[in-house]
């Protein structure tokens, strides 16, 4: 009872609201994985409306029992998303990415994930100012048009690479995922740097150091990802932590791409690059230097916590589109259709943005392809065009940054501004999104998946290699596959060359690289070390 009384007087007080919110976050996010399950088959449903669905109706619920007074249990806060929220899903993406199709289309992804991204800005930054800026709507800046510009060209092909399977339609998963995870580097900087520049003194030459700074960015982003991925796999292939506890490999793993993710935001980089960066080459090195368990666990950890963070972000949406207190505002200075007006137009502006540079930048992309198997179909740019259309968490989070503080606006601009984003946000996530099955099952049917997949998939077995050694003076380059006949004229040779760009890494990497950071076939084998034995289910990650 003495003890009982002393651990009672020595608890801090509760704070029963953090933890009822945090309780009924967990709880919705256990309902959304089983609807989700229940919901997989269906033709139009897909995890991300339904999480935003689910979302709204704990929102209905709590603004019932609040009296209309707040829908949501949560003020949005900028820290969490950046910091908790977003790492996990850019890491995974970048661990979980199929690297050859990935590298192999380098070239076309940045095209589309950056060129593209400033081309969607400059559209939409020019529309707002020419459309809403008639709309009076308040005292906007033209920095407040340029935010804009950043702030709806951030892209959310969640819903999209959910139907897609990387496996069936390796280049269209490649190039909807890889400018994905550009687009939204991109708009983030972008973003960040229209916040820092001196509009009112603009020049020639500022502006040429503006896109200096820029590229500056993303080099030095990459960089940092790629050091922190490989210090993180010389340190396990050097240390064999496996040798006495699996955690702690796995925990090395966590942290290091955690910390490359903070050093970036701390030095001014991009987080999302860096980590995204530092999960390829941990995939890649570091992966293969731990112990078969730890392999196992590291593969879902990651999984489950960008899946965790996924959902959470959609619910929060969900919930926060029926906050009162900006739609009050909003109510009080502004009619009915000069909101819808306002939404009506940042739709279009989005719509003909993402046009204005999928279909050029796909005809200059099929130029430098020499196969039709390798070139962007009509069918596959209405499907990235499509992918890009839905606007999610990241154009939230920007919306929130520029237009509220704390979470909170009583500006009227800058209230109508926020309601507009979250509109946009939901019609495109649930229209959209909704259409997306169907239009994928309609543009590329099955037969026209086994027809790629059997144009771009690995080969089957080693044996395959050997096969074409013996057929009238093919070489083979074993890391794509194919069997390349030896060009017999100069003009062959510049049309077809026999070494890919592909080929010369593997030769450095074997070389040089894995003797040093380890990977597949140079970890030594040691009692208690990691082994190199095949691993059948992780086979996905062998890339």
């Amino acid at each position: 009872m003495e003890l009982g009384t002393v651990m009672g007087l020595g608890d801090p007080p509760a704070d029963y609201g953090s933890i009822a919110a945090v309780g009924l976050f967990v709880a919705l996010i256990c309902v959304c994985i089983v609807v989700g399950h229940l919901l997989e088959e269906n033709r139009w449903m897909n995890e991300s409306i339904t999480a935003l669905l689910i979302g709204l109706g704990t929102g209905g619920v709590i603004l019932m029992v609040s009296s209309l007074k707040h829908s949501r249990i949560l003020v949005f806060s900028e820290d969490l998303f950046f910091i908790y929220l977003l790492p996990p899903i850019i890491f995974n993406a970048g661990f979980q990415v199929k690297k050859k199709h990935f590298f192999r289309n380098f070239m076309t992804i940045t095209l589309f994930g950056a060129v593209g991204t400033l081309i969607s800005f400059t559209v939409i930054s020019l529309g707002a100012l020419g459309l809403i800026s008639r709309l009076n709507i308040g005292s906007l800046e033209l920095g407040d048009y340029l935010a804009l510009g950043a702030i709806f060209s951030a892209t959310d092909s969640v819903c999209t690479l959910q139907v897609l399977n990387q496996d069936e339609t390796p280049l269209l998963y490649s190039l909807v995922f890889g400018e994905g995870v550009v687009n939204d580097a991109t708009s983030v900087v972008l973003f960040n740097a229209i916040q820092n520049f001196d509009l009112a003194n603009f020049s020639s030459v500022k502006f040429l150091q503006f896109i200096g700074n820029f590229l500056y960015l993303f080099a030095t982003s990459t960089f940092l990802g790629v050091a922190a991925g490989l210090l993180s796999a010389y340190i396990i292939k050097k240390l064999y932590f496996g040798r006495h506890s699996t955690d702690r490999e796995v925990s090395i793993m966590m942290l290091m791409a955690y910390l490359s993710y903070m050093l970036a935001e701390l030095l001014d980089l991009s987080g999302i690059l860096t980590v995204f960066f530092c999960g390829i080459v941990m995939s890649h090195y570091t992966w293969h230097n731990v112990t078969e368990s730890s392999r196992v666990t590291t593969k879902h950890a990651f999984a489950t916590l960008s899946f965790i963070s996924e959902t959470f972000l959609f619910l929060y949406v969900g919930m926060d589109a029926l906050d009162m207190e900006k739609w009050k505002i909003v109510g009080e200075t502004y009619s009915p259709m000069k909101s819808v007006a306002l939404s009506s137009t940042v739709l279009f502006l989005v719509l003909v943005s993402r046009a204005a540079f999928v279909f050029p930048l796909s005809y200059l992309a099929n130029l430098t392809k020499k196969t039709e198997e390798g070139k962007i179909s009509m069918n596959k740019q209405v499907i990235i065009w499509w992918a890009g259309l839905m606007r999610g968490a990241v154009s939230i989070a920007l919306a929130y940054n520029k237009f509220t503080r704390s979470g909170h606006t009583q500006l009227p601009s800058n209230a109508i501004m926020i309601t507009s984003t979250i509109t946009v946000v939901l019609f495109s996530t649930m229209v959209f999104g909704l259409l997306t099955k169907p239009l994928i099952r309609l543009l590329v049917p099955v037969r026209h998946l086994n027809r790629e997949l059997s144009a771009f998939s690995d080969p089957p077995s080693p044996k395959s290699f050997l096969d074409p050694l013996i057929l009238n003076g093919s070489e083979v380059d074993p890391e794509l596959g194919l069997g390349l006949r030896r060009p017999t004229s100069l003009r062959l040779l510049l049309a077809s060359p026999t070494r890919s760009v592909h080929h010369y890494w593997r030769k450095f990497d074997n070389a040089f690289m894995r003797p040093m950071f380890g990977g597949r076939g140079f970890v030594p084998f040691v009692p208690g070390s990691p082994t190199e034995r095949s691993v059948p289910l992780l086979q996905g990650n062998e890339n």
